[in-house]
């Protein structure tokens, strides 16, 4: 499969989960599905991460700090 836009990526998963709402879809439509859901959650992630790190907290004080991911 070519490179797929996200919106493309988010079409072709309405369309296959319409599709098994007709019909049983094939193994071969299932791991497609699931690949593209896949994608899709990883991009969501990484978006999400992204604006996370752009983030600085003012603090009461005036002091400023970084958003940092909890260990």
């Amino acid at each position: 499969m070519s490179e797929m836009t996200m919106d493309e990526r988010i079409k072709r998963i309405n369309e296959l989960y319409h599709l098994s709402q007709k019909r049983k879809l094939t193994d071969e439509e299932k791991a497609e599905q699931s690949h593209l859901r896949w994608e899709y959650v990883n991009a969501i992630k990484k978006n999400l991460s992204s604006q996370l790190e752009s983030i600085t907290i003012v603090e009461p004080d005036g002091s400023k700090r970084k958003v940092t991911k909890k260990q």
